[in-house]
């Protein structure tokens, strides 16, 4: 507008602005001015002040150099005689020789000020500092305030006539460029080199732009020359943004240092363009310029360097031309390299690097570690079940690798839920950005296919580390592939499982699950099934996936107890709920009275009558969903003791007494202790048992105790033995033909030497439980490779009944010789699968070896044997009656002569693979592995079932606890912690406390066609067998393991089971059918075992036929057939060497159930003569 205002006063005749009438006027001048009245171009006055001053301190600094160079050379010269004169003249120094304990005195140089000013300066000017930090923001924000001054002033003409003292912009330009100045000074001072500052990009910003506006001042002229120049001070902007800690990653600050590389070039080129078109050529008197304004030349330069040029603007000037053609080699190659560069950097931003902001009233937990696809899928299928209350919890998944399209369109399926965020938890900002702090848990995720276990457990290991390091008080709840590794996390201060805090070991619980598999089979199936949130498959038709789904949507929850149930005891309750509400309570926890201004809570799983309820119970419960576990809870016996409908148990109008979480009333926690309730110190886990771990046993039982012998470890968790050397337990092929094994777990192993380990003490622990009598102990065979048995023996030879056989689990020949055909449970399990890249393949040993098992064929003579472990005798039956005697197990329905009927557990990796282990069966290949029928009859059990783990651990931690020591046979805290040390059980003195652990429930299976059951197999109905078993024996039944074909009534039906999860009241049994039960501990079952077999051993040691293929005999009660030598007697090699001097002998008793089997039984008594029975030796415990 200037600009104009002065050109139309131009026109006007009778203005007091006054043109000359000469050629070279060019610039407009006022009389209010004092300015040159020709109106003259002083531009290069402008220019001079410039280049005197850059080129004159240039030669300043270079005269200096040259002087001091030639002083120094001069001084050099003349010090040089004075040394050689003094080497040649050494008497001096001789004569007088120094005290050697006289320290030679060195001239301290004092720091000149020169020194103490360029230090100064040099602090001052440095980003170290706070000041220095200031400062050199100040000056870049000046520097782009001068440039836009600059952007104004480009509006007005290149040159003309300003008061100082009027004009605004020049007054704060003048200020600006004073600080500059001094700026420029301090600079100066604290540069080291002179020389390489003076030729500085800045520096020459500087020159050529802070003198022209003294000049200016002087003159009362402006000029916009190269002021333009100010624009190359935006190269610094990445500093700037990282000293005020803005930029943080590499690629934050390479994008902004392409872009302000890119503009402020683009900026100074667009100045010079605008200053010689507005100016013209000098050798033409400046008559060639053109009116450009400055945002038109910033056109011109843009498409110049995109090699558009459309020809609507164009240089005219010589000087322009020529700057062109050289700008635009230098730009073309600038625009081809930076634009594609940045342009990748912020497309390939991270589109998951925001930060998560928290939503109030609503919680969030962080998921990190192994995210992929199928981990995520199977995390949020479980928690995020429509089974479970409204769960108002936020899924917040970090991981450093952005989501494929797969899981990326998993996450938008559930973005109301579900974040992920590109990030590492071992980086604290990226835990900042995901506010772990409020986070209410982290869970982290373990890669159960990686073929290093150990790195992947040190891994997680860190990340714990990482996110305890960042917040101690976050509740973490992680996976571990090994259970060795266990151990580093209790390294960790800030580690509290009292907190939360919990480890889940999938080895540990994978061999716990099959090794309770061993003991009631089909039972990994119940339990995998119960802490997985499974939806409702409704079957019309009659066949066995009925029942079997009916069962699957049962789960375990957890809730506390009406105030109508405190004074029951636990028998009463459990059927109260079981009858009336629909509900299985199978275990409680309680609050027993208060320690060092502490609560300790006890778990008791099926405690018996003698537990009474209290306030504020909580029970654990299977059933369908949440809602229906919530009428335990608005139980009111004053409004719902008539109603018949469950579903009618609702909240009612009874005042309630509120819910204090207080210790118990001290009379009721009196009461608990008198009646043997657990008491929990401080610092133990709950534990499962049933009775007081003080509680001393009876007379008859300490009189019997040797307090001399170590049978169990020092927690008295489980049978122990002195460590044994491998070589004593190893069989050859021919010692375990000799050595008939019947009743026995077969574990078939493939591994080497370079293979992982699987942890085989995990199998072997909940199979030397101490709440087992000795004689109920299955004898464990091995059959493997020996080199990876050695490496796993350290951790074995403490477990008594173990045996090895070096082989492979595909030879038949070995198969044989452990007589597999008689065992109870064949278990396959593999160490080589994650060592195979191809998924499909990680499985083909346990299959290989699982279908060569089922193909064998066997003798028939030798079959319809009572196995001693498939059932039980319920506690206070008398086990010598005739009558009762036969529930003590059940006939194996058919004889063995196809190794399709011998019961097997296949460990699998890969779900999809159980298609492969029934070839009889129709499962789809896309069948999820727990509606398949191998995994339904308990003879497949797949590791990825135990991922619904996490999620059932973050909604109750208590769950974890209660399947980990039904499964691992009692491991608590401390036996880990003892396992962290010693790395072996360490063997205990049988003491009334130790021996009170042994009183813990177990499970079992109960055969319903004989005993006193019987009248309810045949068609009798569930609920009436749950009442009387609990009723009469305390025993608390919650499933059935059933003949698949037993609702089509054939006479021959298939031996394959399915499980049934928690049955209705009205569901009718059958004979065949298998009960699964909590079984109490029983003391006496010893001694009447003992009484009983000594009673029938003497009746029958005349005629020789009572020693059968399954019996150990006494010491005291050898026949003379067993006390005679013979080839395989007379060895030095003693097997099951770890065998108690006052074990129990197993009398396997045959009972006919027709001629054809009778025939089967007499035909083996009259070659028993010809078969060695299992050898007995000496006590070594």
């Amino acid at each position: 507008m200037r600009t104009s205002n002065i050109i139309n006063n131009n026109l006007k005749p009778d203005s007091s602005i006054l043109i000359s009438k000469m050629e070279d006027v060019v610039i407009p001048f006022s009389s209010e001015v004092p300015c040159d009245n020709n109106g003259q171009r002083m531009w290069w006055a402008f220019l001079a002040s410039s280049m005197v001053t850059f080129f004159g301190g240039l030669f300043i600094i270079l005269l200096w150099r040259t002087l001091k160079y030639l002083w120094t050379v001069c001084c050099h010269c003349n010090i040089k005689p004075k040394e050689v004169q003094k080497v040649n003249n050494p008497a001096n120094t001789a004569a007088t020789p120094k005290n050697p304990d006289e320290k030679e005195e060195v001239p301290i140089s004092e720091v000149g000020w020169m020194t103490s000013v360029k230090d100064w300066a040099g602090v001052m000017i440095s980003a170290q500092t706070l000041t220095g930090r200031v400062l050199v923001v100040l000056v870049f924000a000046l520097s782009i305030g001068a440039l836009g001054i600059y952007f104004i002033d480009s509006s007005d003409p290149i040159e003309s006539c300003q008061n100082f003292y009027k004009d605004f912009t020049l007054q704060i330009d003048m200020a600006f460029n004073v600080f500059f100045l001094l700026y420029f000074g301090l600079r100066f001072i604290a540069a080291n080199d002179k020389l390489w500052f003076w030729l500085e990009v800045n520096s020459v910003v500087d020159f050529f732009t802070v003198p022209p506006v003294f000049v200016s001042v002087y003159l009362n002229r402006s000029w916009l020359g190269l002021r333009f120049l100010r624009a190359l001070r935006l190269i610094q902007f990445s500093e700037i943004l990282q000293f005020l800690n803005i930029l943080k990653t590499s690629n934050s600050i390479k994008l902004v240092n392409l872009c302000s590389i890119f503009i402020s070039t683009w900026l100074t080129a667009a100045g010079f363009i605008h200053l010689v078109e507005n100016s013209g050529d000098p050798w033409e008197n400046f008559q060639n310029s053109q009116s450009l304004s400055y945002w038109e030349c910033v056109y011109l330069l843009m498409v110049t360097m995109s090699t558009v040029g459309y020809g609507d603007v164009y240089a005219k000037t010589t000087l322009g031309r020529l700057f062109m053609v050289f700008f635009i080699l230098g730009g073309l190659a600038m625009f081809a390299r930076y634009v594609p560069e940045i342009a990748a950097l912020i497309l390939n931003r991270k589109k998951y690097g925001g930060s998560y902001n928290s939503t109030r009233g609503r919680k969030h937990i962080v998921v990190c570690g192994h995210i992929t696809l199928e981990s995520v899928s199977n995390f949020l299928k479980d928690f995020l079940h429509k089974d479970r209350d409204d769960v108002n919890v936020e899924i917040i998944f970090l991981h450093n690798i952005s989501p494929n399209l797969e899981l990326e369109a998993l996450f938008k399926r559930h973005f109301t839920q579900v974040e992920f965020y590109q990030g590492s938890v071992l980086n604290p900002h990226d835990l900042a950005r995901v506010k772990i702090e409020n986070a209410d848990a982290c869970l982290i995720l373990a890669n159960k296919y990686c073929p290093d276990p150990d790195a992947e457990d040190a891994s997680n290991i860190m990340r714990v580390i990482s996110i305890k390091n960042y917040h101690p008080k976050i509740r973490i709840i992680t996976q571990m592939l090994q259970y060795h590794n266990k151990a580093h996390l209790l390294n960790i201060p800030s580690w509290n499982w009292k907190e939360g805090d919990d480890a889940i070991c999938l080895a540990e619980l994978k061999a716990g699950f099959i090794a309770q598999s061993c003991l009631a089979q089909g039972l990994s199936t119940m339990l995998a099934n119960l802490f997985s949130m499974r939806s409702f498959i409704e079957i019309e038709e009659d066949t066995w996936q009925k029942y079997y789904l009916e069962g699957v949507a049962n789960e375990m929850y957890t809730e506390y107890l009406s105030n109508a149930f405190v004074g029951l005891s636990f028998p009463m309750v459990c059927e109260l709920c079981y009858v009336k509400l629909k509900l299985l309570l199978i275990a409680i926890e309680q609050k027993s009275e208060q320690r060092e201004s502490r609560f300790v809570q006890t778990i008791l799983i099926n405690p018996g009558n003698h537990v009474k309820m209290q306030e504020g119970t909580l029970g654990f419960f299977i059933a369908s969903d949440a809602k229906e576990v919530k009428r335990a809870f608005f139980y009111c016996k004053a409004c719902h003791d008539d109603i018949t409908d469950p579903k009618r148990i609702k909240k009612c109008g009874c005042k309630r007494r509120e819910y204090r979480r207080r210790a118990p009333v001290n009379a009721v926690a009196q009461k608990k202790q008198r009646n043997g309730g657990m008491r929990n110190s401080p610092n133990c886990s709950p534990k499962m048992m049933r009775h007081d771990p003080l509680l001393i046993p009876g007379n008859d039982q300490i009189e019997n105790m040797d307090l001399s012998v170590k049978r169990y470890d020092s927690t008295g968790m489980f049978h122990w033995c002195p460590s044994k050397d491998i070589e004593k337990v190893i069989l050859t092929r021919s010692e375990a033909s000799m050595t008939v094994l019947s009743g026995h777990v077969v574990v078939c192993i493939f591994g080497d030497v370079t293979s992982a380990l699987v942890g085989l003490r995990n199998l072997v622990m909940p199979l030397r439980a101490s709440n087992f009598h000795y004689h109920e102990l299955k004898p464990i065979v091995f059959v493997g490779s020996l080199e990876y048995l050695r490496r796993e023996w350290e951790t074995l030879h403490n477990f008594p009944k173990v045996s090895i056989l070096p082989g492979t689990p595909l030879s038949r020949a070995d198969l044989r010789a452990v007589n597999i055909n008689l065992c109870d449970m064949c278990v396959i399990l593999s160490a080589n699968q994650n060592n195979i890249e191809d998924t499909s393949l990680q499985d083909k040993e346990c299959i290989l070896a699982s279908l060569n098992i089922k193909s064998m064929q066997f003798d028939d003579s030798i079959g319809v044997l009572q196995a001693n472990s498939q059932g039980f005798t319920p506690p206070g039956m008398d086990r010598s009656s005739p009558d009762n005697s036969p529930v003590h197990g059940f006939v194996r329905q058919a004889s063995v002569t196809t190794g399709a009927n011998i019961p097997i557990i296949t460990e699998l990796v890969n779900d999809s693979n159980v298609q492969f282990l029934d070839q009889d069966d129709d499962d789809d290949p896309d069948t999820e592995l727990y509606l398949t029928q191998p995994f339904a009859c308990g003879t497949a059990f797949a590791i990825s079932v135990l991922d619904s783990l996490m999620s059932a651990t973050y909604f109750n931690d208590n769950i974890l606890t209660l399947i980990r020591t039904l499964v691992t046979g009692g491991a608590t805290p401390e036996l880990e912690g003892l396992l962290a040390e010693e790395n072996a059980l360490r063997g205990g003195y049988s003491t009334p406390q130790t021996l009170a652990n042994r009183d813990r429930c177990r499970v079992a299976q109960l055969a319903l066609y004989d005993g006193p059951f019987a009248d309810l197999g045949d068609g009798g109905c569930y609920g009436d067998l749950f009442c009387k078993a609990l009723k009469t024996y305390n025993m608390l039944c919650f499933g059935i393991y059933r003949l698949r074909d037993a609702h089509l009534n054939e006479p021959s039906p298939c031996t394959k089971r399915y499980v049934i999860t928690n049955p209705p009241y009205e569901f009718e049994l059958v004979p065949t059918d298998l009960i699964f039960c909590l079984m109490q501990f029983d003391h006496n079952a010893g001694q009447s075992r003992t009484s009983f077999s000594h009673s029938s051993h003497s009746s029958h040691s005349s005629s020789k036929k009572s020693s059968s293929v399954h019996s150990i005999l006494h010491p005291t009660g050898r026949t003379g057939a067993a006390r005679a030598e013979s080839p395989a007697t007379s060895r030095k090699k003693k097997w099951f060497t770890d065998e108690a001097d006052n074990a129990y002998p197993r009398n396997i008793q045959i009972k006919p159930m027709s001629t054809h089997m009778a025939n089967q039984v007499n035909q083996y008594k009259s070659t028993s003569s010809l078969i060695p029975p299992i050898r007995e030796v000496e006590d070594e415990c």
